[in-house]
């Protein structure tokens, strides 16, 4: 599993599927969005879509 640089989002490509920046397999801590509408988290880290994200990526 890899983790995008820039938005986050787990996925086990090079490349992320959601802003075509690259990922990284030096990620820490997972987070399941499912309601980024109604979640106070998804709404703290700017997250709009649902999904897997990591919460931290070097």
């Amino acid at each position: 599993m890899k983790a995008c640089t820039s938005c986050k989002r787990i996925s086990t490509k090079e490349r992320c599927p959601v802003c075509n920046n690259p990922t990284s397999s030096n990620w820490s801590g997972f987070l399941v969005i499912i309601d980024p509408d109604n979640s106070d988290i998804a709404k703290e880290l700017h997250i709009e879509l649902p999904g897997e994200y990591a919460l931290r990526v070097r």
